[in-house]
């Protein structure tokens, strides 16, 4: 199904950042027909339809949503509780929102993503919830920081993580308390949470949401399963042109501003360096910006890549220091008039072609 059959029905957060949005004149109009307000300052977000028609889905974020949409298809209405250009993980709800969850037919979230969301799917009694990682298995060690590069590599790109508390990268003999678990998303001891930019996880995530949208409207549970299985499909198709596309790569290493891709990285057998771990707001230390030099040298890095809704600005002093060229890398937190797609799969499609670029394969 595509996803402009899906109808939503935004509730909106209390944004940080705004970008533009592709549906704003859409979003302006939805908020006076639904007479919900803003926690903040801000927008309005998407909608395709009035209240109350389908089965009434709240996802939590873009990947939920896009997951509710895909495979709830006519059946359901999808509300999004964040509003395209605001970054996710800040969350925060009002009172009434939360009471909303309670009201929804089904919840899909990912646990640990976005604390405010968790505490009140917890606060909202809501009876069906589909939550991303119940459904697949974590990814075990630090954001896609393998042991390729043996303990002589390890101990020149770990010096003084510990030190400096840029414990994100979990290289060779680092201990592993020191290592991905300071920097997150979603609170102390969180692991990398970007499941579905592996797309074999997040396949298997889409059939364990349409087996939610059965229980909680068995009439149309055919339906959903089907749906469920031609998107599980689709992502296979993707994982091939992921796996056929990196061949013959002239280096393994890539750098990004943000250690979101360890997904990714795992899957394909590739090594993420960070600047700035798995929160997206910390500072590096000088230390770690050395640490990347070497890096860079030593695989034969051309590229440092930047999230397009967050700026190069970091991205680009290590790549001037270095002589590198800059790219976007998007971890499709969701989708702005920045993003390099329209959707899930443009975008991901659109990131390994930057990939493929900056490794080298042929």
């Amino acid at each position: 199904m595509s996803v402009m059959n899906a109808r939503r029905r935004p509730l909106i957060p209390r944004p940080r950042r705004l970008a533009a949005s592709r549906t704003a004149l859409a979003g302006a109009a939805a908020l006076g027909m639904l007479g919900l307000t803003a926690c903040g300052s801000g927008g309005t977000g998407e909608t395709g339809g009035g209240a109350g028609d389908g089965v009434n889905v709240v996802a939590s974020f873009y990947p939920m949503q896009f997951l509710a949409e895909e495979i709830g298809g006519e059946h359901v209405s999808v509300s999004s509780l964040v509003e395209p250009g605001v970054e996710p993980h800040d969350l925060e709800l009002s009172p009434r929102q939360t009471a909303e969850l309670g009201e929804a037919d089904l919840v899909v979230y990912l646990k640990g993503f976005q604390p405010a969301v968790d505490k009140a799917i917890e606060q909202s009694g809501v009876e069906n919830v589909a939550e991303a990682t119940s459904y697949t298995e974590p990814l075990e060690h630090g954001p896609g920081h393998q042991d390729e590069h043996g303990d002589e590599h390890a101990s020149e790109h770990g010096e003084g993580h510990g030190e400096e508390n840029h414990g994100e990268e979990n290289h060779g003999e680092e201990p592993a308390e020191e290592g991905h678990e300071g920097h997150d998303h979603g609170g102390e001891g969180a692991a990398d949470p970007h499941v579905w930019l592996d797309p074999v996880k997040y396949a298997e995530v889409a059939e364990g949401v349409g087996d939610a949208l059965a229980k909680a409207d068995p009439d149309h549970a055919d339906d959903y399963r089907k749906n469920a299985d031609a998107l599980a499909k689709k992502l296979q198709d993707l994982d091939t042109d992921f796996r056929e596309g990196l061949e013959n790569r002239r280096t393994d290493t890539f750098i990004t501003a943000h250690a979101a891709f360890g997904y990714l990285a795992d899957r394909y057998g590739l090594h993420e360096e960070s600047v700035a771990g798995l929160d997206p707001e910390s500072e590096p230390s000088g230390a770690r910006m050395r640490q990347l030099h070497r890096v860079a040298e030593e695989d034969e890095v051309d590229t440092v890549f930047f999230e397009a809704a967050a700026g190069e600005r970091t991205a680009k002093t290590l790549a001037d220091d270095l002589g590198l060229r800059t790219d976007v890398l998007d971890p499709v937190e969701g989708v702005t008039d920045a993003s390099p797609g329209d959707d899930y799969f443009e975008i991901m499609r659109a990131n390994l072609q930057a990939l493929r670029k900056a490794l080298g394969a042929r």
